[in-house]
């Protein structure tokens, strides 16, 4: 009983944060509106350049024209939904002293973190998903339904899971490190080349494919998408969406794992006035 009045307090919780979140961004819902001629954008480059790329052949690495355009429509609209930047947000509370003031309440900061950008990506969903999937739909005419809706529902929580957890540790070096601005640009360069945004992994060498399985950063991006089209393949690995989504939920639960040991450790060393 106390274990599920414990959980039925943290849904409370987070559904309060999400919804003044919400609200509080709401305020600014046309700065979050610009962001919808982004994801266009990025397909339209990356439509003129793929078929540049392909002329006249029908597949490259497993992978026809059509695909292409595919996946790429579902890497701007997924995008949407797991953009996260808990790493500078918390990076600004820890160098400000601000962080103190979370410190002392009884709601884990992560938490609370993690319930804000709930809110916060409710409403990118309205003002940005939504839209983008009508300009692709109507005006690109792409065929933007996933080839299993449930399963790719899941892989995207856990993609959004992933970049929270992973970005909330390099917020968290803040506490170690006096400014973490060049390790956040080392890992965002990083995440941009092995993430999918930019380039399926298929056209990467081969070794490269195999350690992929091993970082946080095609949990982010290409697992979601490949879950989208509905095959999955990697380092000439097939594997089916269950399989690739259950290895995901695995990596993802590393990623919660070093987040909770970080988060206890910067307890340690966390200082400030009053504290």
């Amino acid at each position: 009983m106390n274990l599920l009045n414990a959980i039925k307090h943290k849904i409370d919780v987070c559904r309060a944060v999400a919804f003044v979140t919400y609200k509080e961004w709401s305020a600014y819902r046309t700065h979050s509106m610009v962001s919808i001629i982004v994801g266009p954008v990025y397909f339209i480059v990356q439509y003129f350049i793929w078929t540049a790329v392909y002329g006249t052949a029908d597949m490259l690495n497993g992978m026809a024209l059509s695909q292409m355009i595919r996946y790429f429509g579902a890497a701007a609209i997924i995008g949407y939904l797991t953009m996260d930047f808990a790493d500078w947000n918390l990076d600004m509370l820890i160098r400000t002293g601000k962080f103190l003031t979370y410190a002392l309440r009884p709601v884990n900061h992560r938490f609370f973190a993690f319930s804000q950008k709930v809110g916060h990506r409710l409403l990118g969903f309205i003002v940005e998903f939504i839209p983008c999937v009508l300009i692709f739909t109507l005006l690109f005419r792409i065929d933007m339904r996933p080839a299993n809706a449930p399963w790719m529902i899941l892989s995207i929580a856990l993609a959004y899971l992933m970049n929270f957890f992973v970005n909330y540790c390099l917020g968290m070096a803040s506490f170690w490190i006096v400014q973490t601005g060049g390790l956040r640009a080392v890992y965002s360069l990083l995440g941009g080349v092995f993430s999918g945004i930019l380039i399926p992994l298929v056209f990467f060498p081969k070794p490269l494919q195999i350690i992929q399985f091993f970082l946080p950063f095609q949990y982010t991006s290409y697992v979601p998408v490949m879950v989208f089209l509905g095959q999955y393949t990697l380092g000439d690995i097939q594997l089916s969406i269950p399989s690739i989504v259950g290895i995901q939920a695995i990596a993802v639960l590393a990623a919660f794992l070093l987040s909770e040991l970080m988060y206890k450790a910067a307890m340690k060393q966390f200082t400030a006035v009053g504290a």
